[in-house]
């Protein structure tokens, strides 16, 4: 049984049943906004909203896998594998989270920083857990080497195909 079918019935009134019915349709058709940051990690421009309808849907069976022992990120629609990338992730004192995440938000270009780094213009962002996203990085060319501080790196012309595949919501998991 789906959840809102299990939270109408808990529901004791109309109004109540309303609310929850208008809340699970607006969720699950996505209509929220994806914020792109401005030149601060905390500052956000309005002026640069961008509308994503897939937030809080997967596209049907679209999700990310990425293999750190072989620094590769896989799109999967389903079983079938969409494209594999080499890919940079964190070095043994920072390392990329295992487990599995879902992409939260995306951001076409925004800045990073954190212990003794910062970068500007950090292209086609997305984050799926906290501050460890997949994003293009334009600094470096040591694809298939752990170098990054937590983050999956990856080309930036492979960050933006990514990007554009994969909405707000997908499934990410991290794995040895």
């Amino acid at each position: 049984m789906k959840i809102h079918h299990i939270l109408l019935k808990t529901l004791r009134s109309k109004t109540a049943k309303l609310v929850a019915t208008l809340m699970l349709v607006v969720l699950g058709m996505g209509f929220l906004p994806v914020l792109s940051e401005s030149a601060s990690a905390k500052t956000y421009s309005s002026s640069r909203v961008t509308k994503t309808r897939n937030v809080g849907q997967r596209r049907a069976g679209r999700w990310i896998e990425v293999d750190l022992s072989r620094q590769r990120l896989v799109a999967w629609h389903g079983r079938t594998r969409v494209k594999t990338f080499v890919v940079s992730t964190g070095k043994s004192r920072t390392p990329t989270r295992l487990g599995t995440y879902s992409i939260q938000r995306k951001y076409r270009s925004t800045s990073m920083r954190g212990r003794g780094y910062y970068v500007a213009r950090v292209p086609y962002t997305m984050y799926y857990s906290g501050g460890y996203a997949v994003h293009g990085a334009n600094w470096h060319n040591r694809f298939g080497t752990p170098v990054s501080h937590g983050c999956v790196n990856l080309r930036v012309r492979q960050a933006r195909w990514l990007y554009s595949w994969a909405p707000v919501g997908t499934k990410v998991v991290v794995r040895r």
